[in-house]
């Protein structure tokens, strides 16, 4: 696993994986800053990622919102309890730590925490774009049973790592013609092996399939085979 250097600077402190420390520019984390290389993603999240054409190649960069009543208040910023527990932070490193390890994830950059007075923080992350991907959400209805099997295979993939995504929706699942990735793992973690494993992995699943019924809707005459052909790749992985 590649190392992550903490960078100190005026504006804010950065966490940046080590393969990019020697271009790393501050400047990343603001949308004006790639103008005109940018443009917003229209699928799925709150309106707050964008498309970066960076000379690196293409990259996504996310601010991190809040959902929800309290978002009417504090939009953006969280309350700080500590540098380890800055999202963005937890994020990047749960993302270096499954990239090194040959999961199907999104390539991690860096990551930055702005502190707002005092008591509160904003964040933002990095990573590489997936070229070719579409989202799950988005292809519902022509996904064929094939490639739901093999979504319920990626998704024991990280389940076998004990990967607990908080937010694992057909939105967070981008699939290419050769490959599936699952992003965004905000609050996601590494359960501890003393965690009981039923309770967590069946709670990904359930909520993975309330996003689906979302979308086409529970009385789908197709979902009934589609959900059972995703069970039969996760229990056959």
């Amino acid at each position: 696993m590649a190392e992550i250097v903490s960078v100190p600077e005026d504006s804010g402190r950065y966490l940046v994986c080590s393969r990019y420390r020697g271009q790393f520019q501050p400047g990343w984390f603001s949308p004006e800053f790639w103008q005109p290389s940018i443009m917003p993603v229209s699928s799925g999240g709150r309106g707050s990622a964008w498309f970066i054409d960076s000379p690196d190649g293409p990259w996504v960069l996310r601010h991190y919102l809040r959902g929800g009543l309290i978002a009417r208040v504090l939009s953006h910023h969280y309350l700080y309890t500590g540098g380890s527990r800055v999202r963005s932070f937890q994020e990047l490193e749960l993302l270096e730590q499954m990239y090194g390890e040959g999961l199907p994830v999104p390539e991690p950059i860096a990551a930055v925490c702005n502190r707002r007075w005092g008591l509160y923080y904003s964040c933002a992350i990095l990573m590489k774009r997936l070229p070719g991907t579409v989202p799950m959400g988005d292809l519902l209805e022509t996904l064929p049973l094939s490639r739901w099997r093999d979504v319920g295979a990626v998704i024991r993939r990280f389940h076998e790592r004990n990967v607990n995504h908080a937010d694992l929706n057909c939105f967070n699942i981008l699939i290419s013609e050769e490959n599936i990735y699952v992003i965004d793992f905000d609050k996601g973690r590494r359960v501890p092996a003393s965690e009981p494993e039923a309770a967590w992995k069946r709670a990904n699943l359930e909520r993975l399939k309330r996003s689906v019924v979302k979308v086409i809707g529970a009385d789908n005459s197709e979902l009934n085979s589609r959900w059972s052909s995703l069970l039969a790749g996760y229990h056959q992985a």
